[in-house]
């Protein structure tokens, strides 16, 4: 067995960093491509390793002289590397081909040991390792039989994106036996060159040979094992977190703050969305009227505040629409001052905004970190502050104050001439129904009331960016509406505020299910050694941590299970651990996971 690596490419799309230097010297958490790859092959015990080389060619052959390769590494030059495309690379290397079984490999991918392992271990003689096709993925599709069979090969030009549930991603790591090589593969290949030309790729000479009666190519499908291609700087950044080593590759993942559709595999239990709305039908509704949305220009401020005045049943003055709450929570905070109350742990957004030496911290000590609003009354009544902040249900914790003691909070505080702002964006969890305060009444009585509410949680529409903040100050809401954007949200946005009210029945539902299941997440956690569970009217749920810590076990899943969690070490004195509720399917596999590192 040998390899053969195509590096001839230029790799314009990694800019400044392939300017003097082909695209596999590209550092990967301060490891070249090419280093990790020689060393990942020189454990094989191959015959030889065979690169082509092309762009700074000579440059990345003194490289390779300079490390400690066992394997024997032989070249072959691509000098006109800017004229044609990895079908000449190829061509160039078909020699090599009729001599032995050869893996091929592109020189811009990265992967873990496992995948070339069970390449070579796989019985077949002839495989392209293919993995299922996600939304982040660009370049050569296929589709498979049950047998993994190619019934196709769909360059990314031709994608035809209703269809992507039946495409498997070429890895573009092949294993050639000899005889595949000499019966079938180079005299297509020569046929193919020479018909076409030398500015194609390699793969389309495979789509071909799948047409034939025994093509006697097969597909691996792989099942979890970790790749990336790094074909820009945004590809570079990906696997470098995904490839990072501990303890650095949670801080890389956290870091990002959402964006895990990119990550292959990954389940997301840190992050708080509803997993039952919006519904299909919703959905396809959307989906209908894409191409509209993408060229039209959203409305301003004053038509999406009079939806969302008719979506909370309040005057468009006194309510106001953001790019996710926490556009307008960095504006009313921005328009705050004084000495203001909050209660900790929380949603750290809002302390990040107020200057820390006007923070009055109220910590409930207690193993639950439960409160009441008599305890709030009681802990503020001297401390002077002029503004108070309760999220409710809070976040992490999950406590709740019924809808009762909340208006005895909105009395008080307009007593004591203290402003109060309440988010209740995980209020639609709690078991109590109608509990919200965006009532025009309660506004119209309560000017020094704001209600904060993020559409996204509940919801299940982050990716929309919409949050709402309603009050009975329509001096001040008008002042914010001046302080955002015209167009802080996009037509997509606005979209879903407009269809939103057919679909309350639906929403109702899905507000059901959530609750269900979190019952049932509920007791299948409390079945865990080590796991201490807080009660929560959430759509997540606190829970210490025993016999390892938060950090460590917050790792472990990422590292082990690709499972992301939210550790508040740096929230709650002590070892504690945030997981949202998710559908059934994905909370068992967390629910498996915990049990394994627990036991």
């Amino acid at each position: 067995m040998q390899a053969i690596i195509l590096a001839a490419g230029m790799g314009r799309r990694l800019k400044e960093l392939t300017q003097n230097n082909t695209k596999c010297m590209v550092e990967v958490n301060g490891k070249k491509l090419v280093d990790r790859l020689l060393e990942q092959l020189d454990r094989l015990n191959l015959n030889k390793i065979v690169y082509v080389v092309g762009y700074e060619g000579q440059k990345l052959i003194d490289h390779i002289n300079s490390l400690d390769i066992r394997t024997p590494i032989e070249y072959v030059n691509n000098e006109i590397y800017d004229k044609t495309n990895n079908i000449y690379s190829l061509y160039l290397a078909k020699e090599y081909l009729l001599e032995d079984d050869t893996l091929l490999l592109e020189s811009d991918i990265i992967f873990e040991d496992s995948v070339l392992t069970g390449l070579l271990e796989d019985p077949r003689d002839t495989l392209a390792l293919v993995d299922k096709y996600e939304s982040w993925m660009d370049g050569t599709c296929v589709k498979l039989d049950e047998n993994d069979s190619i019934i196709d090969f769909i360059p990314g030009k031709k994608l035809c994106f209703n269809e992507t549930d039946e495409y498997y991603k070429t890895v573009n790591i092949y294993k050639f036996s000899r005889h595949f090589s000499v019966s079938h593969y180079v005299p297509f290949l020569e046929a193919y060159s020479k018909a076409l030309g030398n500015n194609e790729y390699y793969e389309q000479v495979l789509k071909v040979i799948t047409m034939l009666d025994d093509p006697e190519i097969k597909a691996r499908r792989l099942s979890g094992e970790k790749w990336y291609e790094i074909d820009d700087i945004q590809d570079l950044d990906i696997a470098e977190s995904i490839f990072a080593e501990d303890p650095e590759k949670l801080s890389r993942m956290m870091a990002r703050y959402g964006g895990y559709w990119r990550y292959p595999k990954l389940l997301d239990f840190c992050y708080l969305v509803n997993p039952y709305y919006p519904t299909n039908r919703m959905m396809d509704e959307i989906k209908a009227s894409f191409d509209v949305l993408t060229r039209q220009y959203p409305s301003g401020m004053y038509v999406n505040s009079l939806v969302a005045g008719r979506n909370f049943g309040v005057h468009s003055d006194n309510i106001v629409v953001g790019n996710g709450a926490a556009e307008l929570i960095k504006s009313l905070m921005g328009m705050t001052s004084g000495k203001m109350g909050f209660i900790r742990p929380t949603f750290e957004e809002y302390p990040n905004r107020y200057s820390p030496e006007d923070q009055v911290i109220y910590t409930p000590y207690n193993p639950d970190f439960s409160y009441t609003a008599q305890d709030i009354m009681e802990f503020f009544e001297e401390k002077g502050i002029r503004t108070l902040l309760l999220i409710n249900p809070d976040n992490p914790s999950g406590n709740y104050i019924p809808k009762n003691d909340v208006m005895s909070l909105v009395r008080w505080t307009k007593s004591q001439g203290i402003t109060f702002i309440l988010d209740e964006s995980f209020a639609d969890f709690a078991e109590e129904e109608n509990n919200t305060l965006i009532r025009q009444s309660i506004l119209d009585d309560n000017p020094h009331l704001y209600v904060m509410k993020s559409i996204s949680k509940s919801y299940g529409i982050p990716g929309f960016r919409l949050g709402v903040l309603a009050s009975g100050n329509t001096e001040m809401i008008r002042s914010i509406k001046k302080d955002v954007a015209i167009w802080n949200i996009n037509s997509f946005g606005e979209f879903y505020m407009q269809i939103e009210e057919k679909y309350r029945k639906d929403y109702a539902k899905g507000l059901e299910k959530i609750k269900a299941e979190r019952s049932r997440f509920v007791k299948e956690l409390e079945q865990i050694p080590g796991l201490r569970i807080i009660p929560s009217q959430a759509n997540y749920i606190m829970a210490e941590v025993n016999g390892i810590s938060a950090a460590e076990l917050t790792k472990t899943l990422l590292v082990k299970y690709d499972i992301l969690i939210k550790d508040l070490t740096k929230k709650a004195k002590g070892s504690y651990i945030r997981l949202a509720v998710r559908d059934t399917a994905d909370n068992d596999r967390l629910i498996a996971a915990l049990k394994k590192e627990m036991k």
